[in-house]
């Protein structure tokens, strides 16, 4: 046992807690079928959002983990429930009426809105594989369709129609009358129609390995449960997938906790131990509601890389996954300087501390040796200071500030002035409010452009900090975070920021005292 290992054994981080769960799920060695098996589920029905990615992260960081604690292979599937019947037409895609016409039917049966692929569910399936490889995830994607329709589930649905009585008696009493009086577990594709049937099963046939059900007409329809004839309900299907896969972990989130239950309930029927769960907390819009993929009222993943790094997003995914957290556009500074700040940390922390940091989970055990000298948010100060949205003209007080970085050989500071410049001119510009300052603020600004004018130009931001605080504590400031608000709002038009002194000492003291020079003249600071 190396060293990692046995502080991996120790370790309070929650994927490494999971991975010690699995392993003893396991008895420490490598199963029957030759590997661990993680499975990832994905409906395609809407277009991929972020939750989707965050499953995807999360398990990833299990895999990890448990590659830490032992030598056993494993595999993670990106399972898509493609072969769904269409249910509603979501409210973010083109051609409605396109859709619209082909509700109930299988998703890779229903037209592709956007035009680009054979269906719906292939161009949804290749959105997702599409960011994942973006991301370097290793998995492999499986498609629903692809499975009941090679006969992979053939011995699965069989045994499911072996056990249908148990099956219905899990379920049933978990539904109203009404649905009681209609629901199985088996749902037929229509032979004329090939939509995916909501109906009764009125007889079953274990040794012909078929169901019959009534059609509109009145007419009995026969037709086997193997082949792709036949789908399940969305609780045994789940219970089937993981007995024909043999799935040894699944996350999932808070609002599946009951279908978990059942579906576990399922497996066992079926003779087959239900995979270890994790239950991670949902998303929340701005709003405080729930994320939902048809009403798409939450960040896309696109957008938050519009305005932020992929590893922000990954340190998002891992911070708190059992706490319920919003995510919409006000997150993302907050996330972009914490991923900083975690990765400078790491390469002077012991062994124990870097296996808790974040950035292992992120980088999979190997965080990269990359300065960033500057916060996101000193970064979209300073594009409001300068009133630019180019990235050349931030790169000239950069420089400055930071002797020898270039973009070059500071790739990621590089990329993080381009996010700043978006998430400035998207977010912070349009809902600038300036104001003029109180007689007791004038004063103490005053003081403090004195100082300010007095200054080495190479003073560093911490001693720029400690006069700034000096001045607010000789104006008697009740409370010195008015003193430091006022300044964001009168020369910033915002409320809040990062450090005046490390602002100033980014922007040049003499820059600085112009800025508080033309406040205290009444001029626009706005203007551009």
């Amino acid at each position: 046992m190396t060293k990692n290992t046995e502080i991996a054994m120790e370790s309070k981080a929650w994927p490494f807690q999971e991975a010690r769960s699995l392993l003893k799920r396991v008895g420490g060695k490598t199963p029957a079928k030759g590997h661990v098996l993680f499975q990832t589920g994905y409906g395609p029905s809407g277009l991929p959002h972020i939750g989707t990615f965050g499953e995807v992260a999360r398990t990833s960081m299990v895999r990890r983990a448990f590659h830490e604690l032992c030598d056993i292979p494993t595999r993670l599937v990106a399972f898509s429930d493609d072969m769904d019947g269409l249910r509603k037409v979501p409210d973010n895609v083109p051609n409605q009426a396109l859709l619209a016409k082909h509700l109930e039917m299988p998703l890779t049966k229903v037209p592709d809105p956007f035009g680009t692929h054979d269906s719906f569910g292939a161009h949804n399936n290749a959105r997702l594989q599409a960011f994942l490889d973006q991301f370097g995830f290793d998995y492999e994607f499986v498609s629903s369709t692809e499975c009941y329709q090679s006969g992979l589930f053939d011995d699965a649905l069989l045994a499911v129609l072996g056990k249908y009585d148990e099956v219905m008696n899990v379920i049933l009493p978990t539904l109203g009358a009404e649905r009681q009086a209609t629901y199985s577990p088996f749902l037929p594709l229509c032979p004329d129609t090939g939509r995916v049937l909501q109906v009764p099963i009125i007889e079953q046939n274990l040794d012909a390995g078929t169901v019959v059900y009534e059609n509109e007409a009145g007419a009995k329809v026969e037709v086997p449960v193997t082949g792709g004839h036949c789908k399940l309900q969305w609780k045994a299907d789940w219970a089937m997938r993981w007995f024909a896969l043999d799935v040894d972990y699944e996350m999932s989130g808070k609002d599946l906790i009951e279908s978990v239950r059942l579906s576990s309930k399922i497996c066992r029927i079926l003779g087959a131990r239900p995979p270890e769960s994790f239950t991670y907390e949902l998303f929340l819009d701005e709003n405080g509601e729930k994320i939902s993929k048809s009403r798409g009222n939450g960040l896309s993943i696109e957008e938050w890389l519009h305005y932020a790094t992929p590893e922000s997003l990954s340190l998002y995914m891992f911070q708190q996954p059992r706490r319920a957290k919003r995510l919409f556009f006000d997150v993302i500074p907050r996330a972009a300087d914490d991923y900083l700040r975690f990765l400078e940390t790491y390469h002077d922390q012991e062994a124990a501390e870097q296996m808790t940091n974040p950035a292992w989970h992120i980088h999979a055990g190997q965080p990269p040796r990359e300065e960033v000298p500057i916060t996101f948010a000193l970064l979209m100060n300073l594009a409001g200071a300068c009133h630019s949205e180019d990235p050349a003209v931030l790169w000239g007080f950069i420089s400055r500030y930071a002797p020898g970085a270039t973009a070059e050989n500071h790739p990621l500071l590089d990329a993080l002035i381009g996010y700043a410049i978006n998430y400035y001119r998207d977010f912070v510009k349009p809902n600038k409010v300036y104001r003029q300052p109180t007689d007791q603020e004038r004063a103490a600004m005053e003081d403090l452009l004195s100082a300010l004018e007095g200054m080495d130009a190479g003073l560093s931001g911490s001693d720029i900090q400690n006069q700034v605080y000096e001045i607010g504590k000789r104006h008697e400031f009740e409370n010195l975070r008015d003193w430091f608000k006022a300044l964001y709002e009168v020369l910033f038009g915002q409320s809040q920021g990062p450090r005046f002194g490390s602002f100033a000492a980014l922007y040049g003291v003499g820059e600085t005292a112009a800025l508080v020079r033309r406040a205290l003249a009444g001029d626009d600071l706005a203007a551009e």
